[in-house]
């Protein structure tokens, strides 16, 4: 598949079959995240992968949106290992785990495998549930699995907005 048809048929698939990923499909879209770019190649980003049914049940306590999914990896970066803008003290955590979290989710397509970024979740509830430390940062949930035979996208999917109104030349 080339990557401008991957791009424009993924879409966030919201109703999954009861089967988690195998370790090799769960290898291979962590091995996607692994290899993306992050700033100065410091590579902060953390990922925790749930794949059991007992930690897919302490999920449902951080997020109603797991989607019944029965796989999910959260997301995080490391606040010690962040390359910083000089200018404004900016780190790129959150960018470099928006980029990983991409990778792994066009990746996951490829293999089969549907996903949703969930973004609605309770920060401080998975850093209680999981033991996450105050100095990793949770960013985007990915849900995933093969997806159930009648799942469809979302009613807006396949409708964009004209690239005239998104994109500016020059100047804004």
């Amino acid at each position: 598949m080339d990557f401008m048809q991957l791009a424009t048929e993924r879409y966030s698939v919201r109703k999954f079959k009861d089967t988690h990923l195998e370790q090799e499909v769960i290898d291979r879209i962590l091995a996607a995240g692994h290899v993306a770019p992050t700033g100065c190649n410091y590579q902060p980003q953390r990922i925790l992968v749930l794949n059991t049914d007992e930690a897919l049940k302490k999920l449902d306590s951080c997020t109603k949106c797991r989607f019944g999914a029965p796989t999910a990896m959260l997301i995080c970066y490391n606040k010690k290992e962040c390359w910083t803008r000089k200018y404004d003290g900016k780190t790129c955590g959150v960018s470099d785990a928006c980029i990983v979290t991409t990778h792994m989710m066009l990746a996951a397509w490829e293999l089969g495998v549907g996903s949703t970024w969930v973004m609605h979740f309770d920060p401080a509830a998975m850093r209680e549930t999981y033991a996450i430390p105050d100095y990793i940062e949770p960013v985007a949930l990915l849900v995933m699995g093969y997806a159930a035979e009648d799942a469809v996208p979302a009613k807006l999917h396949y409708e964009y907005r004209p690239l005239e109104e998104v994109v500016c030349y020059d100047t804004f």
